[in-house]
């Protein structure tokens, strides 16, 4: 209804939203508290008031930042595949598809990749979300690779899981390097022919 406040929670949501916007757009240099109060539609001052300074914002923008590029998302499509070698599939198809649609999401992670060489506390907080990342693909490859073998060598989850993630994020970068000419069907089709051997599989 109109006159209703913004609780506390929604206002700071609301900053952090206008941040992202002006991340994606300049870079971190250019997320300013100015330049985030005039895309929140916000006053300065109330700003300055939820983010003492543009640190504390950016601090708070890497959590934005993580939740679009480093947790993993199971979409409801996907979950919903019986047999777990197709889903394994299915699920390299969907981040493949979505980092490789969000170039710009990308370029700001690794704007705070390199931010955190001279900030610990930046450079934990990535580390766990890549971590948490790889824990959560590992647990799908555990559903499909009790036994299966590779080409006659053992392939285990922890290193179906590495390949995995090093080829999504293989991809996301040349999506941001040249995101015009970025074909994301042609490494789709290279998944597609790598997983062939376990889709035709059962579970």
């Amino acid at each position: 209804m109109p006159g209703l406040r913004a609780t506390e929670d929604e206002r700071r949501e609301q900053i952090v939203s206008a941040a992202y916007h002006v991340a994606l757009r300049t870079g971190i240099d250019g997320v300013t508290l100015r330049a985030v109060a005039a895309k929140a539609k916000l006053s300065h001052g109330l700003v300055v008031f939820y983010f003492r300074g543009k640190d504390s914002l950016i601090d708070a923008l890497l959590d934005r930042v993580l939740a679009t590029t480093a947790i993993l998302h199971v979409s409801a499509d996907v979950a919903k595949i019986p047999h777990a070698p197709q889903r394994f599939g299915a699920l390299l198809r969907q981040e493949l598809r979505r980092l490789a649609s969000d170039p710009r999401g990308t370029r700001l992670f690794f704007e705070y990749w390199a931010l955190g060489v001279r900030k610990a506390g930046i450079r934990q907080k990535i580390a766990a979300a890549l971590e948490r990342y790889r824990a959560a693909i590992k647990a799908m490859a555990e559903e499909m690779l009790p036994t299966t073998v590779f080409h006659d060598s053992p392939m285990t989850p922890v290193s179906l899981a590495a390949l995995a993630v090093s080829l999504i994020s293989g991809c996301a970068v040349q999506a941001m390097m040249d995101p015009t000419h970025f074909d994301a069907e042609a490494y789709l089709t290279a998944f597609q022919r790598l997983f062939d051997h376990f889709a035709s599989r059962e579970a």
